[in-house]
């Protein structure tokens, strides 16, 4: 645990921390959307200099939660109380004016201004450019999260951009952090950056509220942990004393299942291959492919790491039919569909699942049945032209019970579902039209932990039975967890298979950071591999 300064003497007792007056403080918190309860009773107690992780499935409440003390979300019940005295927190403007600071899991920033200029519209107070800039050369440096604030936000990676997150928050000198999946879309040596970070922070008496997925990190980084289940507190605990089963269970409410690998017993023949990909994007943000060569066979997972914006997007255009090219060519079990669009695609067997929820996986004001036809629909779900309401129904009923996905019905909206659930649903319709080769991107991304195991398994399961398929994920831990093989993409390049056996986290995430020279590589080969 780290020593509590600033404010704060560390406390090496239960008894002495009693007359600590915490930091944030809430009771009896309710929050209620018609008959769904999100926030049932909810007592929580952070002190100051604390990491505290909130841990819960899908729907389990934190998000709900995490906009209440922020101010984004009002409570129909209980109390706010902030370093002793109850607050009412009517937006997020009175919250940094106390001292509670949020960063987003989605990041709020404009391509084509500077990093200065992104974190001077985020701030309340009224700073000049270049008396900003050298605010934030200090904090940077300070924290040991170096950026130039002269730097247009469209040239930076994911790593970097979530620095100037951080940092706008921290030129606003908060007490509290609120923290939401900030590891989902960063490198190892990224990850192990921020988290020198974060307890440099908790060291200067600064409490961090951390919500993740990713149990080993609250093991490494958490001094505690509050559990929600079903909108409900159901236990404390210190993550240092717990193993990630016994997190995971108390999470769940349940036995994690156990991955099965098991070898493809058919013919490995080639149902998918790229050749000599080229792509020159005419987005000025976008990214251009050069050469790209990938073979996807039957009974295979084949991962793509990376960071975010070095080629996944057109990549993935490019293969699913969205955009066409004339330089390279696609096959299909042989056939050139390099000039089939995305629809044609799909009509040979080729599924896809985009990384953008709302908007491309779903339509968010249409309902899940409805969504369910607009990719299901060569499964019988329409004949002459006519859909067959009853048919497209029972498709989508099926996905949710299937997939487990929390939602009222098929009649739900899609954006009525928290993202976890509505990512279910989208990997579920796709898996149950049954294609010859799937591509997916971010499969598992903001979804919980025993949701994302029956994901995953429910892959490996899927590549067993012959079909081949596409992980396109920032997750390092997934891509290795599933995959057969392992390639990177970046800036545009992708690298040649490596099998999933022989690497390891390091050299994988070297290369995800365009560190391409022999020394570097050889150096991450020697690393003993470790356990992801």
């Amino acid at each position: 645990m780290n020593d509590l300064s600033d404010n704060a003497t560390h406390i090496d007792s239960k008894q002495a921390a009693e007359h600590v007056v915490p930091r944030l403080e809430l009771v009896n918190i309710g929050k209620s959307y018609n008959s769904l309860k999100a926030n049932d009773q909810i007592d929580l107690k952070v002190q100051a200099g604390q990491i505290h992780a909130i841990l819960g499935e899908n729907g389990a409440g934190k998000s709900t939660l995490m906009k209440i003390i922020y101010g984004a979300t009002q409570a129909d019940q209980g109390q706010i109380i902030w370093n002793g005295k109850e607050v009412s927190i009517e937006n997020p403007a009175a919250a940094r004016k106390l001292g509670i600071g949020m960063v987003y899991q989605h990041f709020s920033l404009f391509e084509t201004l500077t990093v200065a200029e992104n974190i001077l519209l985020g701030l309340d107070e009224k700073y000049d450019l270049h008396q900003l800039s050298q605010k934030i050369i200090e904090v940077s440096e300070q924290y040991g999260l170096p950026i130039d604030p002269r730097r247009e936000v469209y040239s930076l990676s994911v790593g970097e951009r979530q620095r100037v997150e951080i940092i706008r928050c921290l030129l606003q000198q908060p007490s509290l952090i609120i923290l939401d999946e900030p590891t989902s879309v960063l490198t190892p040596q990224a990850v192990k950056q921020l988290f020198k970070t974060l307890k440099l922070l908790a060291s200067q008496g600064v409490s961090i509220l951390y919500i993740s997925h990713k149990l080993h990190e609250i093991q490494e980084l958490c001094d505690e942990a509050t559990i929600l289940r079903n909108g409900r507190v159901t236990g404390h605990v210190k993550p240092s004393e717990k193993t990630t089963s016994e997190l995971a269970r108390l999470m769940i409410g349940r036995e994690l299942p156990t991955y099965q690998h098991s070898a493809f017993s058919g013919e490995q023949s080639v149902l998918l291959q790229v050749k000599q990909l080229q792509y020159v994007s005419d987005d000025p943000f976008g990214v251009s492919l050069s050469n790209i060569d990938l073979q996807l066979k039957a009974g295979e997972i084949t991962g793509i790491a990376g960071i975010s914006g070095n080629g996944q997007a057109e990549l993935l255009a490019l293969l699913s039919g969205e955009k066409l090219t004339d330089q390279g060519e696609i096959f299909f079990e042989g056939r050139n569909v390099s000039r089939l669009y995305a629809g044609e695609r799909r009509d040979l067997g080729l599924g896809f699942v985009p990384e953008e929820r709302l908007g491309r996986g779903a339509v968010p004001n249409m309902s899940l049945s409805q969504n369910a036809f607009l990719t299901a629909f060569r499964q019988g779900l329409s004949r002459f032209g006519l859909i067959n309401f009853e048919k497209t129904k029972a498709f989508a009923v099926h996905c949710i019970e299937k997939f487990n996905v929390k939602a009222a019905g098929p009649q739900a909206e899609a954006r009525s579902l928290s993202g976890g659930n509505l990512q279910k649903f989208i990997v579920g319709r796709e898996i149950l039209q049954n294609p010859k080769v799937l591509i997916v991107s971010q499969p598992t991304w903001g979804v919980d932990i025993g949701a994302s195991m029956f994901i995953r398994q429910t892959l490996i399961d899927l590549s067993r039975q012959g079909v081949a398929i596409l992980v396109i994920s920032e997750e390092l831990e997934e891509l290795f967890e599933i995959s057969d093989q392992l390639c990177v993409l970046a800036s545009g390049k992708l690298s040649e298979p490596i099998a999933t056996h022989s690497t390891n986290a390091e050299e994988i995430g070297l290369l995800m950071a365009g560190i391409k020279n022999n020394a570097a590589t050889q150096a991450a080969a020697e690393i003993q591999p470790i356990s992801v």
